[in-house]
């Protein structure tokens, strides 16, 4: 999932709010149905032939430039095992694989998504990738990027699959996010994504988690259960009645045993 020309739902917040209640969601919305991404991928996918543009990319090009530095500063071999979870578009892992990264995987439950980033990473000329498309049945799309090619696959990321295990890396820009909108099952959902990433993620390894609907208390509090806190990244700021606020937050988690 990924928006740098609006930001589709997103709350701005201060972290001076802190009368909130740290287990309070959002009012569900459209935002967190696979209904909704199924058609802003399908009219992405569309504009993408027609005209070349690849799309949104979620939070702008800095989350993404965010993100990679993060990982150089922390040592990333190039070689780690790196999630990107919602992938939308693919453009996080075209940059990824720009940077040196070889051994990346996209997932999104949208097959207009994976058909979108497909295409686009075929432009990109990035010829040391490979990508492979699941079929469109379930509820889950995966494509993986590595340097040799990986068998057909249909998973949903909340129901705990067993094919996504051993991650160095997990990356979130946004997805968190639709899930905690999801109007059939926001606490349930979020309670299925952290038992997945949990199992995703290998001891020690890192998650990093971009959002715009949750302040950095919140996040603390719902990945307090077998994580870390690391740092925060810096995002760009706002002021609002002399307080000073982020627009977005992005905080770095090691998985604990």
């Amino acid at each position: 999932m990924d928006s740098a020309r609006d930001t589709h739902g997103c709350q701005n917040t201060t972290k001076y709010d802190e009368e909130q209640n740290l287990e309070d969601d959002f009012t569900s919305s459209k935002l967190g149905t696979k209904e909704y991404w199924d058609d802003a991928y399908r009219r992405e996918l569309h504009t993408y032939r027609d005209i070349g543009d690849v799309g949104e990319i979620w939070f702008g090009e800095e989350s993404m430039h965010r993100v990679i530095r993060c990982l150089k500063k922390e040592n990333i071999p190039a070689n780690a095992a790196i999630l990107d979870i919602g992938t939308g578009n693919g453009m996080l892992l075209v940059e990824l694989a720009s940077c040196g990264f070889t051994n990346l995987t996209g997932i999104d439950y949208s097959a207009a998504a994976v058909e979108l980033a497909k295409n686009v990473l075929g432009q990109e000329c990035l010829s040391n990738v490979k990508v492979e498309a699941c079929c469109q049945e379930g509820n889950s799309a995966l494509f993986i990027l590595e340097g040799e090619a990986k068998s057909r696959k249909v998973m949903d990321f909340l129901s705990s699959p067993v094919e996504l295990r051993g991650f160095d890396v997990c990356i979130d820009k946004g997805t968190f996010d639709a899930v905690s909108l999801n109007p059939d099952s926001t606490a349930d959902g979020k309670v299925c994504y952290l038992r997945t990433l949990q199992g995703a993620l290998r001891e020690g390894g890192l998650f990093i988690i971009t959002s715009c609907n949750w302040t950095k208390e919140q996040l603390l509090h719902f990945f307090s259960q077998g994580f870390e806190f690391q740092q925060e990244l810096p995002t760009p700021t706002f002021q609002f009645g002399g307080r000073t606020g982020h627009s977005v937050t992005a905080l770095v988690f090691k998985r604990l045993c």
